[in-house]
């Protein structure tokens, strides 16, 4: 056995040729090179004679490095100032128009991850009333109750126990889940959007009208009930540990603009609401569970401070036909979403998405889960201590390239309030004028008034049946509103189709879904209704004071946690 034999081994090399550096399209070469058992060992024995020969390497020629920029300012400060100049100009666009971005990516860093997003799904109100007089402006405001009408129909003192112990709730079917349902909807004939809520226990539903512009979310109630409409579901039944006493937080909210304030002897929180179109609601304040749905499709049960609803007045009754009552969504502490705020539930954060489609309701959220972070016009929020609306400032407003007058009866600049609560679009006395004479050019392209119309005040006959609003709309312009503050850089528009502002109705006529606005409120304010919101997402941010809006279909809602370019 031959034991100095050594070991047998196998060995290669790889060669890699780059091309030349002047010419690259030659491509690169790759030569291999085995050497064998014989050829190791014969190198073996030759080591003790002399060196290892090297291998063959291509030596790879380093890359000239390219040649140096030209200095364009080198002699030139002109150039230099007028370079760096421009930088700066651009900076402060970039700024402008993405700061609130860059600020919506730091806050969702540090936000409480315990915090939640719920969405509601809305549907349509059948049954309004094809007469301009019952298109409500719900712009809602506590007054003062007459007290020579105010009833306490709920009592809990001695004389009163028997009385509450039978307004138990009734042994209804118990909805177990909530679920995302297909929505409907649309302005004309439907009047409103509104979603379903669960409350009490047993948990039951109840639809009420999505209202950015009222604070207080109310039901009607039994408790006994002097003046409800027939509404979508049986009213609410309170007993004695619902009623919320006087001396409760949420009681000095509603109350805290009444005389003579808080009353010693009273056991219970009365109310009474002033709607702008002289509508009212009467009733109690009154505590229950409610269930709501989160983003993860989990329900959860929360505890809610609503109204309990007695005594309806006005043309109110009408849209409760098919509804219960009132979501108040406003910037008010006793609205929903500032009450689930400051129980660290949600940030405070409500948004909204109606479709233009008749056939699709659309949707809206509280929490901002669902907010974009990309694509949202943004505008800051207008403080004002009489009012909790949701408010910013006009800077101008034109009717294609035409100009319409800002001020309101009062002498006061413009502004605007999102109203999701209004069916139709309200504008100053003198800029409805002034809308209402640019389209008067529309007869000459064949457009008729129809004065005979009880639709809405304005309304036109064609002579071809119209379908709908893509018919007519190279007749019409669209109105554009700059909304925010008159200082900045990159203006915020937003823009309304004749989809906006147009209704057609069951007779094929078009109609001006903008009313004026002094015949039935201050008249110094736009309001934005529902007509001018549909194919939109518009979100109330409170944490941030600000109101944003995109375009959408409102088919559905989706998850933007993720940018765009980072999503799995």
């Amino acid at each position: 056995m031959d034991t100095e034999d050594p070991p047998r081994q196998l060995t290669g090399v790889v060669i890699i040729t780059l091309p030349p550096p002047d010419n690259p399209s030659l491509g690169k070469t790759i030569t291999a090179f085995t050497l064998t058992e014989d050829d190791v060992q014969a190198q073996s024995h030759q080591t003790h004679q002399q060196e290892e020969p090297e291998l063959p390497i291509q030596v790879i020629q380093p890359i000239p490095p390219p040649p140096p920029l030209p200095n364009l300012f080198s002699g030139s400060p002109r150039k230099l100032l007028g370079f760096l100049g421009i930088s700066l100009f651009a900076l402060v666009l970039f700024s402008s128009a993405f700061s609130s971005t860059f600020q919506d990516l730091s806050d969702s860093n540090n936000e409480d991850q315990k915090r939640q997003s719920f969405i509601l799904p809305l549907y349509h109100k059948l049954g309004i009333r094809e007469i301009s007089q019952d298109l409500q402006l719900k712009l809602g405001r506590f007054v003062e109750p007459n007290m020579q009408n105010w009833a306490a129909f709920v009592d809990v003192g001695a004389t009163g126990n028997r009385k509450i112990d039978k307004f138990v709730a009734a042994n209804d079917a118990v909805i177990d889940s909530s679920t995302i349902l297909p929505a409907k909807g649309s302005v004309f004939p439907d009047g409103l959007y509104f979603t379903y809520m669960l409350v009490g226990n047993p948990r039951r539903p109840y639809f009420l009208d999505i209202d950015t512009g009222s604070d207080l979310t109310w039901i009607q109630c039994d408790a006994p009930c002097t003046s409800c409409a027939k509404g979508a579901n049986p009213l609410y039944k309170p007993t004695r540990r619902n009623i919320v006493p006087p001396k409760d937080t949420m009681c000095f909210e509603v109350q805290k603009n009444q005389k003579p304030g808080y009353c010693e002897t009273c056991q219970q929180c009365d109310y009474e609401i002033e709607y702008a179109d002289h509508s009212s609601s009467l009733g109690v304040l009154a505590t229950d569970e409610l269930y709501l749905m989160t983003a993860n499709g989990s329900l959860n049960k929360l505890n809610l401070v609503f109204g309990c609803a007695y005594d309806q007045q006005g043309l109110l009754l009408n849209t409760l036909e098919k509804t219960d009552g009132i979501l108040g969504l406003s910037k008010a502490k006793v609205s929903l979403p500032s009450q689930l705020a400051s129980k660290g539930i949600i940030n405070n954060v409500v948004g909204h998405c109606l479709a233009i489609d008749a056939g699709i309701g659309g949707y809206m959220f509280l929490g901002d889960d669902f907010v974009p972070y990309w694509g949202m016009a943004w505008v800051p929020m207008l403080e004002s201590p009489s009012t909790e609306l949701y408010l910013t400032e006009l800077v101008k407003i034109n009717y294609g390239s035409r100009s319409l007058s800002l001020r309101g009866q009062n002498g006061n600049l413009g502004r605007v309030v999102f109203d999701s609560g209004s069916s139709y679009t309200y504008f100053t006395k003198q800029a409805y004028s002034e809308l209402v004479t640019s389209l008067n050019e529309i007869t000459k392209v064949g457009f008729v008034q129809d004065a005979s119309d009880p639709t809405l005040p304005i309304c036109w006959r064609t002579q071809f049946p119209i379908r709908s609003i893509l018919d007519v709309k190279r007749s019409f312009k669209t109105l554009t509103l700059q909304l925010g503050s008159r200082w900045r850089i990159i203006p915020k528009k937003l823009s309304i189709s004749p989809e906006g502002y147009l209704i057609i109705n069951k007779k094929g006529n078009v109609c001006l879904g903008i009313l004026d606005g002094s015949e039935v409120h201050d008249g110094s304010t736009i309001i934005l209704g529902d007509v001018s919101l549909r194919g939109k997402l518009v979100v109330y941010d409170n944490t941030n004071k600000k109101i944003g809006w995109a375009q959408s279909d409102c088919v559905k809602p989706g998850s933007f946690k993720n940018l765009p370019f980072f999503e799995r």
